[in-house]
């Protein structure tokens, strides 16, 4: 038979390994796996490159209700647009937006906009509120969503649910895995006062300490257990987390970010200042520590980039009044490539954790593997292309990146989505395709 694209002479990245082997598109998904597959409407020639299953970043924020994002910072346009540059087939983005995704209509009306508008597919998160915690059942099982979110810790945005009698009224009200950005509100607050405005960027880690993050963390563990729902742990941070965690896994998941892997304090808020705020803080070198060895022993779910732009004169404030968030989507793919180089973990590891991983934990149908019947989403990648991440790179209007500057080995040839090559050698091709991504309900 004659296929629509066939996928030939690279090195793909199965779930047990890597083989060379050619890979047939048919429609959309993976027709065939294996050599001489035939006749092909269109061939791509994967010659010393590797295909791996489409990189999905599980964690972003696009900043885009369905109604334009925020101008000069970020839309899903736009955001989508560094996804495929960056590698990665497919998002997840979260309900802080304007309007905030909280409800049936907002959540629809997003779901609906994702088409034309998005180069990426995309899920969708549904944010908990004190108004929505019995509804939460019925929210996520709409079309397009990945998991309900629950902000235990304020952050960006007005979203917040604190207390552990309304987490625990939303746990019951549903049976699909709830994410929560875990930091322990009440500590939060009784901290605030002790540090003074104007201090050092670096505050920004002592104020938002690690008790603050691990018993956020044991609070929703405890819920998770005396419910019996599977909960997911946005973030992690503390080397005090992921060992608890490590007991944890029959019910609770674990999330890290590239920045916890790769940047830590002092050295990093003395060198980029504002640009190294975010939620949960970058910390000192032995949670660092921590985390890889989490990543190595399985613990570790899936990795993110927790995506999240902000203007420049935002992250230029003077402490606490900086905006916390940093940039990532874009740059999630040629980092880890990089730490693959560096022998930190295999190339099988980091599918299992940016493919997977995601994919596993929240369900998503059709993806994360390169499987037939699968659909046909791979990321391509030249493991010996020497680049540099540079500010001007950047696809988000903000213009900026906390690893500007930071050369990778190991690079993003190709994003292919569905079987149509949508970025190529740092070029992408005709309009956005993405679809909102489905899942298991």
């Amino acid at each position: 038979m004659s296929y629509d694209l066939i996928l030939e002479n690279g090195t793909v990245l199965f779930p047990w390994g890597e083989a060379a082997a050619d890979v047939a598109v048919q429609d959309g998904r993976i027709a065939a796996i294996g050599a001489r597959l035939g006749a092909a409407a269109a061939r791509f020639n994967a010659y010393g490159l590797h295909v791996l299953p489409g990189i999905i970043d599980p964690h972003v924020h696009f900043r885009d209700g369905g109604q334009g994002g925020i101008p000069g910072v970020e839309d899903m346009r736009s955001g989508s647009l560094g996804a495929v540059l960056g590698g990665v087939t497919a998002a997840f983005d979260m309900p802080n937006t304007t309007p905030p995704g909280v409800d049936a209509a907002s959540l629809t009306a997003k779901h609906h906009y994702i088409a034309g508008h998005s180069w990426c597919e995309i899920g969708l998160f549904a944010g908990a509120t004190r108004e929505n915690l019995d509804e939460s059942g019925a929210l996520e099982t709409l079309p397009g969503i990945c998991a309900m979110k629950v902000f235990a810790g304020s952050s960006t945005g007005d979203l917040l649910v604190a207390d552990d009698a309304s987490i625990e009224r939303l746990m019951r009200s549903g049976r699909r895995r709830v994410a929560f950005h875990a930091e322990d509100e009440e500590r939060l607050q009784e901290r605030k006062p002790l540090f003074a405005q104007g201090g050092p960027y670096s505050d920004h880690c002592q104020w938002r300490d690690v008790e603050c993050a691990f018993k956020g963390t044991r609070r929703i563990t405890a819920i998770a257990r005396r419910t019996g729902r599977p909960a997911h742990i946005l973030h992690v941070s503390t080397a005090e987390e992921f060992a608890f965690l490590r007991g944890q896994k029959d019910l609770v998941g674990c999330e890290v970010l590239v920045n916890h892997l790769l940047q830590c304090a002092p050295e990093v808020y003395e060198r980029l200042r504002g640009y190294a705020v975010m939620n949960p803080p970058l910390r000192e070198k032995r949670h660092m520590e921590a985390a890889w060895a989490a990543v190595a022993d399985g613990t570790v779910d899936n990795i993110a980039s927790d995506h999240a732009p902000h203007p420049r004169a935002a992250k230029e404030r003077p402490w606490p009044a900086t905006a916390a968030g940093l940039t990532g989507v874009q740059t999630l793919l040629p980092l880890m490539l990089t730490q693959v180089h560096a022998g930190r973990l295999s190339l099988l590891r980091l599918a299992q954790l940016m493919a997977e991983g995601p994919a596993r934990i929240y369900g998503a149908v059709g993806k994360g593997r390169i499987v037939a019947g699968n659909d046909a989403d791979f990321s391509v990648v030249d493991l010996r292309a020497v680049r540099r991440i540079e500010n001007r790179w950047i696809a988000s209007p903000c213009g900026w990146t906390p690893f500007d500057g930071v050369e990778c080995t190991g690079w993003p040839v190709a994003t292919i989505i569905r079987g149509q090559v949508v970025m190529y050698e740092g070029q992408v091709t005709g309009e956005p395709i993405g679809r909102p991504v489905s899942f298991r309900s």
